[in-house]
């Protein structure tokens, strides 16, 4: 039986925001083929005002309704949000939770038969600039699914198929931004310590890691390469490049890394 809606997001936070934004806005979903649920009234106000889909209090209403049920919310809070949907059977589900695995979404929900694809995204998103690791192995028999969920994702960022047991890693490496928000503010400050203003230091840093990350991804030489590149054109670097070997920055960086994936497989 065709589903009313195309769309049903339970959770009105800054992920499930992002996805609607960037489906809406490229026309890839008709607003009136969008549902959201949240216990937020004012989230869906916002959500409703901006984006012009519709909006409900009821998660099993959203459930029963949709074809694709996104799931959106807080994984301390998903085993409440699963009571609530108790009796209905979703069939297509696309989880944005991180830390919460297929077979805990197909057990809370008591759905033999689902199917499950689990979503890391990251902050960018929210600009259509993130990058989304995709788990959709459920769907691998159904074309018209894994289309659907790769081209609705894809509004929103760069995305990386692959299976649930690397999902951790790319929450890691990629879900979790603060690592580039806290090097681009020791930028700045490093900026305003020479005597920049904060707002040039700031222009100025986000506009050169903004370049360089251009750089890596059309550039065929290795990082290693155009490092090696950079030091030959300008003897200062090398001076930084010792700098930061001193500091042992990559063993920094890994430890950062490897702490968010160990808490990430706690949840």
């Amino acid at each position: 039986m065709k589903k009313q809606f195309k769309l049903g997001v339970i959770g009105g936070g800054y992920d499930a925001f992002s996805l609607l934004r960037g489906v809406v806005l490229s026309d890839f979903i008709r607003e009136k083929k969008i549902i959201v649920s949240d216990e937020n009234e004012d989230a869906l106000d916002e959500i409703e005002n901006s984006l012009g889909v519709k909006t409900t209090l009821s998660n099993k209403f959203v459930a029963q309704n949709s074809e694709y049920l996104v799931l959106a919310v807080n994984p301390k809070e998903f085993t409440k949000v699963a009571e609530t949907l108790e009796g209905v059977r979703p069939e297509k589900v696309i989880s944005l939770m991180n830390g919460i695995t297929k077979s805990q979404i197909k057990n809370a929900l008591g759905v033999g038969l689902i199917k499950v694809a689990r979503v890391v995204m990251n902050l960018p998103c929210f600009i259509g600039s993130g990058a989304i690791g995709i788990d959709m192995t459920d769907f691998n028999k159904s074309l018209d699914d894994t289309e659907f969920i790769s081209k609705a994702l894809s509004n929103v960022g760069r995305t990386v198929s692959l299976g649930e047991d690397n999902l951790n890693a790319v929450t890691a490496l990629s879900g979790n931004g603060v690592y580039s928000l806290m090097f681009l503010d020791g930028l700045i400050d490093a900026g305003v310590n020479l005597g920049l203003s904060r707002n040039h230091a700031k222009i100025l840093a986000v506009e050169s890691v903004m370049g360089i990350a251009e750089l890596v991804r059309r550039e065929d030489k290795s990082i290693d390469d155009l490092v090696l590149q950079t030091c030959k054109e300008n003897s200062s670097a090398i001076k930084s490049v010792k700098a930061l070997q001193d500091g042992e920055f990559k063993k920094l960086i890994n430890r950062a890394v490897s702490v968010c994936f160990s808490k990430d497989g706690e949840q």
